[in-house]
């Protein structure tokens, strides 16, 4: 056990490193977007929501390029998009985006 804890403090994405507490900080964007959910939309920003989700999906394609692969960045934006997401879908559904059409009867 006491090896695995060192192999993991002197590892490159281990905490000793940007590649660890770069994505802990991060979460942070996640647990903000969790509180959000229960604000009413009409709190909600399209506009920065939107940028939240590319920078997310940017970030995502980042973890999964970047060598050694930064998987704890990777879970953190994929959480984030997800957020994110869920939060643009509120957004859009109260501005009216998202409103259920009614089939128009035919004669």
């Amino acid at each position: 056990m006491a090896t695995a804890l060192k192999s993991f403090l002197n590892s490159p994405v281990g905490p000793k490193t940007s590649h660890f507490w770069g994505p802990v900080a991060n979460w942070g964007f996640v647990i903000a977007g969790l509180v959000d959910m229960n604000k009413p939309p009409e709190m909600i920003s399209g506009n920065m929501t939107a940028v939240m989700c590319v920078y997310s999906g940017l970030f995502m394609r980042f973890a999964w390029m970047v060598q050694p692969r930064n998987y704890l960045l990777l879970a953190c934006h994929a959480s984030n998009e997800s957020v994110q997401l869920y939060q643009l879908s509120r957004w859009a559904r109260a501005q009216g985006f998202l409103e259920k059409k009614e089939p128009e009867a035919q004669q």
